[in-house]
């Protein structure tokens, strides 16, 4: 009968008529019967027309006297409507006046029946419930018991929001009462300990009824608390779309969806066993050894397993994961499923190491495997990219190279691969990069289609404490952002957390965005396994010491439950010990640690089979020219009927339609050559950046955009050849490290693909630093592996200030391995050179030879970085233009261009030599011309620095016996290349000349703000160059 109060006002008032048919539409399938919830005061006795065949009769009567009062007898209808304005069904009926009664009586009987129901009120109560249920979806979390060591707060926060009635006390009835006056007297929700048991029909934005649509009071708070207040926080409610949140709602709210069989909790429990004994086998081991155990969030493994399970049953085959240094080692070993004794060999120091290159210790290192996923019987490929220290540096890297895997697969949707990302919380709060790589999630050249992100929440950094590390509630509050909803889970609780993961990876499938599971752990170590945490966290240390470990914990719960008992659990522990033994015997037979077998990223059918390069030649990277011609006539055209450009893009166009008739290239039209032709030979081309479409210096223009249809746009590079391979051009959001790591990470997933990242000026990559540090230059002596990444940097002294100017030149040079004072004896000089550096740095002064290198860095057996110093004003000079001829087949890169003039006729008679690298070279002609020097001054240009070109610089020096020796650039002295030219160049020589310095003094700054001051400085530097009596005296 408790439909009688609530159907005839559901949160608004409404006519009956309206009511009726509100009811019809929200629940048209639903019978019309009662539920048998009883939770009114009268006892059930007191109203035996209620029970049985009558409440037929009555709702038939109620429905009735809803549409029409008058429709039924007097009785019914102050029985209904003192129903409905809130009394007891037994205090609700009024018996009809006999006969005799008396006028008085009579009246009184007849206010009763004229009292109009307290709508207002009825209204009311409902809104506070509903206003109740609103506000435990938005602030359940900040109640619910997160923490496993029972001491803080995950939120940082101790109060009690002041619009949750109940508290971690649960229905306490003295605390209930107090809150409930609290709110009352603040007038918040206007509810009283009465109307506990007073039944409420429940909103379409909640699932806690189950089937039902009312329920009392006290029962909607008991269900509120089961799903929000317990182990699990839920944050999903500033998500702005109506069905997801509904999604969540009905996985979290419905009642006793969180349930396990008995064979998915004896699996669980095998999986923690592996956990936890894996970490006790390395401590008893290796106790003096760092690994970064997992020791306090154990459930991580099944945890990830469970999202890789899910994931696998929902068609995903191809997992990507990255994640910091702890646990680590576990879940190489019990995730993806690296041999153990791979693993603990690692710990031997006599270990010797096969590879070239440096290597990096276990904790570091990837790992790439393809086996049976035993749940779903499926194949699972799982690659763990390796990482640096560097904490998050890695999420970009991870979802670069899943952006690629999609690709190459062609899985538009992500419905193949799919990337986790693992966090520790203090990073995921403190570093920018998470933003970035947040903010990388949805747009549509970056997005991998939702990623699931697992934080390891140990409630500490380091030795700081989260109110130190953090301004947020939780260190996840980043994710908001995106709209990711965040689900916190007590990591003590096993069964909790794999309901969460389960419920991630069905997010990640139905909805493909971001989610993040934040598991609320603890430390059992210090931040090492040698580190004393007592120093700074003694309370949290103390209690931790005392706290049983997860394994212990549900083990104790599935004995107590039935599920298994003590022999079995005794038996699964000894079988895991007994592979770990029989593990470690073998590991000690291992004598030499091959590196490559921790590759995360393979490349089959690049290399031989020992991973060296097929051959150590390069083809020349000529074209023919009716291909140059071709693609020349569709860079300088529309290949799209209908589309009207701007008019100053057609006067670009045509400007370039009339350099291809004369045979000739600028630096855009080289760029487009370059591309164009690998695309023909299948290459996929990929450039990334600020602004790269059109270019900074609106050189480029790549994507052609329709002037009269917004957002129509065409990349005519896409309309070159019949079956050519696709052209990704795409801007990037306004990131450098987040943007770079992407492009490595989509570089590492294939080497038969050509992918840039572009700077919008060189200087910008410093934001960048950590990506270039960390993973270009040691990449491949850290982790064997190859990357042909190609950085874009414009750089230029043109009086633009310090910030416009310099890329840097220096720190990259800085950071090349080759040797200053060696001179190389190696067979295939040029590439096996280039084998052997860590990365290649250029600075073409020619259209011609910034085609060669880039179609080099694909033609050559193997790959490196390709740092390219790219140019300004040489864009559109008139004397930075290249022929036809010098692109033709047979023609190569050259690393050094000699001198073609006056100078190289008579050699015996130069006086000085200029070695110089890039646009300087423009200044130096015209100033040299305009002396009338050009018999006296060679200027030979050095377009490749590193590898330094030792042997065609020894053949300049042997040239010209009488000159003197002089490195030119525009740079600063302690800038620029030369600290790095000077040493290299005085090797090629045998040290016989002293090599002098023409150019700007140190400075602090890397160019002047003052256009006056840069023209004086570069009047200078030449003046310097072309003085023949400039270093007499210093000699």
């Amino acid at each position: 009968m408790l439909n009688l109060r609530t159907c005839a006002a559901k949160l608004r008032p409404l006519t009956a008529s309206q009511t009726v048919k509100t009811i019809s539409q929200h629940r048209p399938a639903a019978p019309r019967t009662f539920q048998q919830l009883r939770c009114y005061s009268a006892p059930v006795a007191a109203e035996p027309f209620l029970s049985g065949t009558s409440s037929n009769y009555v709702e038939e009567m109620y429905y009735a006297w809803l549409e029409n009062p008058k429709s039924v007898h007097k009785s019914w209808d102050i029985f209904f409507r003192n129903a409905n304005a809130g009394a007891a069904p037994g205090t609700a009926y009024q018996s009809p006046p006999p006969l005799t009664t008396s006028l008085s009586t009579l009246s009184q009987a007849q206010s009763l029946v004229q009292a109009q129901p307290n709508v207002d009120k009825l209204v009311e109560d409902h809104l506070a419930v509903q206003s109740l249920i609103r506000a435990y979806q938005i602030r359940g979390h900040h109640v619910a018991q997160l923490d496993p060591l029972g001491i803080l707060d995950a939120d940082l926060d101790s109060s009690l929001p002041a619009d949750i009635i109940t508290s971690t006390d649960k229905l306490d009835l003295a605390v209930f009462k107090e809150r409930l006056r609290v709110l009352t007297v603040g007038g918040f929700y206007g509810l009283d300990e009465s109307d506990l048991d007073k039944v409420f029909h429940l909103p379409t934005t909640t699932f806690i009824g189950g089937n039902e649509s009312a329920l009392p009071l006290r029962e909607i708070i008991r269900r509120l608390e089961m799903a929000y207040c317990q182990h699990i926080g839920v944050e999903f409610m500033f998500i702005n779309d109506l069905e997801q949140c509904q999604w969540i709602r009905q996985k979290f709210e419905t009642p006793g969806i969180m349930q396990f069989t008995n064979e998915e909790k004896r699996t669980l429990l095998a999986r923690l066993v592996r956990s936890t004994r894996f970490e006790e086998f390395l401590h008893r081991k290796w106790s003096s050894e760092k690994r970064f155990g997992l020791e306090g969030c154990e459930v991580l493994i099944p945890a990830l397993k469970t999202i890789i399970d899910k994931s696998s049953e929902r068609g995903v085959d191809y997992v990507i994961m990255g994640m910091p240094h702890r646990g680590r080692l576990n879940v190489l070993a019990n995730v993806i499923r690296k041999e153990l004794e791979q693993i603990f060999c690692q710990f031997d120091s006599k270990l010797e190491a096969a590879d070239e290159g440096s290597g990096d210790v276990k904790y570091h290192l990837g790992m790439y495997h393809r086996r049976i996923n035993r749940v779903t019987d499926r194949n699972i490929t799982l690659s763990l990219v390796a990482n640096p220290s560097h904490l998050e540096a890695a999420d970009p890297v991870v979802q670069g190279k899943t952006k690629a895997e999609q690709f190459y697969c062609g899985d538009t949707e992500g419905k193949k691969v799919m990337s986790i990302l693992l966090h520790g919380d203090a990073a995921f709060a403190g570093q920018g990069i998470v933003y970035e790589t947040f903010h990388l999630s949805d747009l549509p050249s970056y997005t991998t289609h939702g990623t699931v992100h697992v934080v390891v929440n140990n409630q500490i950094g380091f030795t700081t404490d989260p109110r130190m590390a953090r301004s947020s509630p939780y260190p996840t509050d980043v994710a908001r952002v995106v709209n990711a909803p965040i689900f916190h889970v007590n990591a003590d609780d096993p069964e909790a957390v794999v309901y969460v993961c389960n419920v991630a990876a069905e997010w990640r499938s139905t909805f493909h965005k971001d989610v993040v599971v934040d598991l609320v752990c603890y430390r059992r170590n210090g931040h090492n396994e040698m580190d004393e945490p007592m120093f700074t966290q003694p309370l949290m240390y103390k209690q931790i010491r005392k706290q049983k470990p997860v394994l212990q914990k549900y083990a104790e719960l599935l004995i107590s439950q039935g599920v298994v008992n003590q022999p079995e659990y005794e038996e699964e522990i000894a079988k895991y010990d007994k592979i770990c033994e029989e593990a470690h015997a073998r590991s000690k037979d291992e004598k030499i640690l091959h590196i490559k077998h921790w590759l995360d990223s393979p490349w089959p059918g690049f290399f031989t089979l020992d991973g060296q390069p097929r051959s150590m030649t390069c083809p020349s990277t000529g074209l023919n020219e009716e291909d140059l011609t071709h693609i020349g006539q569709v860079a300088s055209s529309v290949p799209v009927e209908d589309f009207t450009i701007h008019g100053g893009l057609s006067r670009i166009l045509k400007t370039r339609g009339e350099m291809v008739k004369n045979r000739t290239v600028d630096w855009a039209l080289a760029e487009y050559m370059a591309f164009g032709s690998l695309l023909k030979e299948g290459i996929h081309i990929r450039l990334s950046g600020q602004d790269v479409e059109r270019g900074t210096f609106s050189h480029r223009h790549h994507v052609l955009h329709d002037q009269n249809v917004d957002k129509r746009t065409c990349i005519p590079m896409n309309h070159l050849w019949p079956n050519q391979a696709p052209y990704t051009v795409c801007n990037s959001s306004l990131s450098e490290y987040g943007v770079l790591g992407f492009e490595l990470g989509f570089a590492m997933a294939s080497p038969n693909a050509l992918v840039l990242w572009e700077a919008q000026f060189g200087d910008f990559h410093n934001t960048a630093q950590c990506i270039i540090d960390q993973f270009i230059c040691p990449g491949q002596a850290k982790w064997v592996r190859q990357n042909g990444i190609v950085l874009l940097l414009p750089h230029g002294m043109e009086g633009m200030g310090p910030e416009h100017s310099s890329a840097r030149p220096e720190r990259f040079l800085q950071m090349c391995n080759d040797d200053p004072d060696v001179f190389p004896k190696l067979d295939d000089f040029d590439v096996r050179q280039l084998y052997e550096c860590n990365w290649i740095v250029v600075n073409c002064s020619t259209p011609a030879n910034f085609f060669h290198v880039l179609r080099r860095q694909i033609l050559l057996p193997f790959r490196k970085p390709l740092i390219i110093f790219t140019p300004k004003s040489l864009l559109r000079h008139p004397e930075a233009r290249s022929s036809f001829d010098e692109m033709l087949p047979g023609t190569h890169f050259l690393r050094v261009i000699p001198d073609s003039g006056p100078a190289a006729q008579n050699p015996e008679q130069v006086k000085r030599v200029l070695f110089c690298t890039g646009k300087v070279y423009y200044d130096l002609t015209r100033e040299r011309k305009a002396r009338n020097m050009e018999a006296d001054v060679a200027i030979t240009r050095v377009e490749q620095l590193s590898p330094f070109p030792f042997d065609l610089l020894q053949r300049e020096a042997q040239k010209y016996p009488a000159a003197e020796l002089v490195w030119c650039q525009e740079e600063h002295k302690n800038q620029g290349y030369y600290d790095y030219v000077k040493p290299r160049l005085r090797t090629t020589i045998n040290r016989a000349k002293p090599v002098w310095y023409a150019g700007r003094e140190p400075a602090a700054a890397p160019a002047t703000g003052n256009k006056k001051t840069h023209l004086t400085e570069l009047q200078r530097l030449l003046d310097t160059a072309f003085n023949l009596d400039a270093f007499k005296d210093m000699a």
